[in-house]
């Protein structure tokens, strides 16, 4: 059956299908039905469907080998400021003592952030574009513990 004689309706069904599908899985149900309805022409089933060519192509060779691929999702996405920027935590660390007496009525507030910040760019030479936002330093300090171990035990 060539992608011509497919019915308008058929293809829809196809398609999202194919959208609720995610991984391997998806990968797999993609290369089924490029083997199925157009003989294995990876080409074909992305003209006529819009799917990624590599992605029909990997879900094919998944099924002759029966290897799946696993998929690094983890690795995507943006990373924590700390890890981009590893002498942040020690660096945001060191200036707490710096500003305990202003920090200590709000440790959690935005002033305090705002403090650390201007500490950060004076004592230790920091470029303003190199720091995080208020909110971001304030989640370092949530995130590593630096509250507790500094701020709360200072006051």
């Amino acid at each position: 059956m060539s992608s011509t004689q497919l019915p308008e309706n058929f293809k829809t069904i196809i398609k999202n299908t194919a959208n609720k599908l995610s991984g391997p899985h998806r990968r797999r149900y993609l290369a089924e039905i490029t083997i199925e309805f157009f003989n294995g022409n990876a080409r074909k089933a992305e003209r006529v469907f819009g799917w990624g060519r590599k992605t029909i192509e990997k879900g094919m060779k998944e099924l002759r080998t029966g290897i799946i691929c696993v998929d690094n999702y983890s690795a995507r996405g943006n990373k924590k400021t700390e890890e981009k920027n590893p002498h942040l935590v020690s660096d945001i660390d060191s200036v707490l003592a710096s500003v305990e007496k202003s920090v200590k009525k709000e440790p959690n507030s935005r002033i305090a952030a705002k403090m650390i910040r201007r500490a950060l760019i004076m004592e230790k030479g920091y470029m303003e574009e190199q720091l995080p936002c208020e909110k971001t330093i304030l989640n370092i300090i949530s995130r590593t513990g630096l509250k507790s171990n500094n701020l709360e035990n200072r006051v």
